[in-house]
């Protein structure tokens, strides 16, 4: 995706997609529907399945963004950095529901997804764009969705080959890892367990 907002986005295989939320990181939940956009935190979120890729998100009822997957069937999760932790608290804790300006009011102007035209937040280094698989029970019981990864696009300067180096970039391009009230850990070091050769 060359693209002036986004320009060390490179598309990644389907087939490498849930490498990029296996490591548990905190999401930026984005969706659009009939001219309204929204964005939020979620730290429940994970990797579902490879072929095809799925994940699994955790959306609350109150939310304006669940109402716009629901209208659309689409949403993004989108990885923030440690330099975005004040815009991921805030994105989890204003509701677009009391505050209808939200994403202007924090500076957040998201780009469209070529093809869906889904929401991307600038700024983040991994974008997950996911069609909803319906599944009525889990949704209205445990707030819990399930999508199927469509498209998907990383930060080359930390993913590339299949695989994260965050030991080679700098460190405010670390994904966010929530603890609680908004205190988060940074992706650390690596740690290689294959035996030695």
């Amino acid at each position: 995706m060359p693209d002036a907002v986004l320009p060390h986005a490179r598309p990644v295989p389907l087939d490498k997609a849930y490498r990029l939320i296996n490591h548990g990181p905190t999401v930026l939940v984005s969706a659009s529907h009939g001219g309204q956009v929204n964005a939020m935190a979620a730290a429940w979120a994970c990797a579902l399945d490879f072929s095809p890729p799925k994940v699994t998100v955790v959306l609350d009822k109150s939310t304006r963004t669940r109402e716009l997957v629901e209208a659309s069937g689409v949403f993004v999760l989108s990885l923030p950095t440690v330099a975005q932790a004040q815009l991921t608290v805030a994105l989890g804790t204003d509701s677009a529901k009391q505050v209808p300006d939200k994403l202007a009011r924090l500076g957040v102007q998201t780009v469209p997804a070529p093809g869906s035209g889904a929401p991307l937040v600038p700024g983040c280094v991994a974008w997950l764009v996911c069609r909803v698989v319906p599944e009525p029970h889990n949704q209205q019981a445990y707030d819990l969705f399930i999508g199927e990864v469509t498209d998907a696009w990383a930060d080359e300067r930390v993913f590339h080959d299949g695989r994260w180096f965050f030991d080679q970039a700098p460190d405010d391009l670390r994904t966010l890892h929530h603890v609680a009230g908004g205190q988060f850990f940074a992706i650390g070091r690596a740690v290689n367990g294959l035996p030695a050769d």
